[in-house]
């Protein structure tokens, strides 16, 4: 099958450090040409791929100080990618409502991953477009707009044998905690969660412009490199390290989690979450089995105090299980080859209905030339 994959401009895909859509398209896109398929990519030049790469620019936008507009660059990029949709089977968009408008002018059928969340302002763009073809990555996802056409719900998965398993943890024992330092992830509730047991906390993770605020003014001052630390943004190995040697990785999360990738890295490694019920967290974490779930900060603390009945092996087998990359290869197959399907009964249907209705004016389907 031709395939065209479409990823964010902003991280390279797969990303150095933090970027969980990114790192799902490359695991994707590898495993696509592995099983044979055409597949294109359409990311930022200096991505990495068994695919072939097409690029409008070359390297990240985030690397780059000199962009100044991102959504012109985000537009010469779809631009790009649907002015070749008829070289296409099926062209998988990971871009969000962007992507919206220029799958509905093309015949080549878009596949749509919501990674993200919806909000007010979004809403509108997704109900305009909400007979096109959605794949959710977690059921919880849907709840907010259960209008959309979901062909699928497809679990974001990991190569499970490129996190190292960690049988027990360091001694003294830590807590991790890793994501964006922003407000909906949690890192002021992980705070308190570890002063209060008082285990240390070693947190990483990457501060975006609109939470450098939050971070300054809310985290920073409770860092004091020894009970809480703040490490920075990690690459793969490093984010491996960090949960795979901790007791517990935290998700006090104050949102709408979609789906939350970084419960099973940790889980991979060994390591228990202790996540908020919220969102996506209760179809990731089994309770018992690879963490707990909690409805308050008072619930996480009083969790702690129960992770050592989690068995890290079964931890790490329960992501092989539900979690590893080709469960989410075969979802992503069956969803292509349903939507190419679709297609194909839909421009049946219509040549059967126009060649009836000109057969009824006595011409004849050698005379005319359909275009579906």
């Amino acid at each position: 099958m031709r395939i065209a994959q479409i990823a964010p401009l902003w991280e390279r895909v797969p990303p150095p450090a933090y970027g969980g859509t990114e790192l799902v398209v490359g695991l994707l896109t590898d495993e696509l040409v592995r099983r044979g398929h055409d597949v294109t990519l359409f990311a930022s030049g200096d991505s990495v791929t068994l695919a072939k790469l097409k690029s409008i620019h070359p390297r990240a936008l985030r690397l780059d100080p000199s962009v100044q507009e991102g959504t012109i660059y985000d537009m010469l990029h779809l631009s790009t990618a649907y002015g070749e949709a008829s070289e296409f089977d099926v062209i998988h968009s990971h871009m969000g409502c962007l992507a919206l408008p220029y799958a509905k002018l093309v015949k080549t059928p878009t596949v749509h991953t919501l990674h993200g969340i919806f909000t007010p302002d979004n809403h509108k763009m997704f109900f305009h477009a909400r007979d096109l073809n959605y794949v959710s990555i977690s059921n919880s996802q849907r709840e907010p707009a259960p209008y959309l056409n979901y062909v699928a719900t497809v679990y974001n998965g990991i190569e499970v044998n490129n996190h190292k398993f960690f049988p027990t943890p360091d001694e003294p024992p830590y807590l991790a905690f890793l994501a964006r330092i922003s407000p909906e992830k949690g890192p002021q509730h992980a705070i308190s969660i570890a002063r209060e047991t008082g285990i240390p906390l070693k947190m990483a993770g990457k501060i975006d412009a609109v939470d450098v605020e939050f971070f300054e003014n809310e985290i920073k001052p409770q860092i004091d490199g020894q009970h809480i630390q703040f490490l920075g943004e990690f690459n793969h190995e490093q984010k491996n390290e960090l949960m795979g040697r901790a007791i517990a990785t935290l998700l006090p999360i104050t949102w709408r989690e979609p789906f939350g990738l970084v419960m099973v890295e940790s889980m991979a490694a060994g390591t228990p979450v202790i996540a908020m019920h919220l969102g996506s967290t209760p179809e990731v974490v089994e309770p018992g089995v690879s963490g707990f779930l909690c409805d308050t900060v008072a619930d996480c603390i009083e969790a702690v105090g129960r992770i050592q009945t989690i068995d890290r092996t079964e931890c790490r087998n329960y992501v092989s299980r539900r979690f590893d990359v080709s469960q989410m290869i075969d979802g992503y197959e069956a969803v292509y080859q349903q939507v190419v399907a679709a297609r194909h009964d839909y421009s049946e249907s219509v040549f059967l209905e126009l060649s009836n209705g000109l057969n009824n004016t006595g011409l004849n389907n050698s005379e005319i030339s359909i275009s579906v």
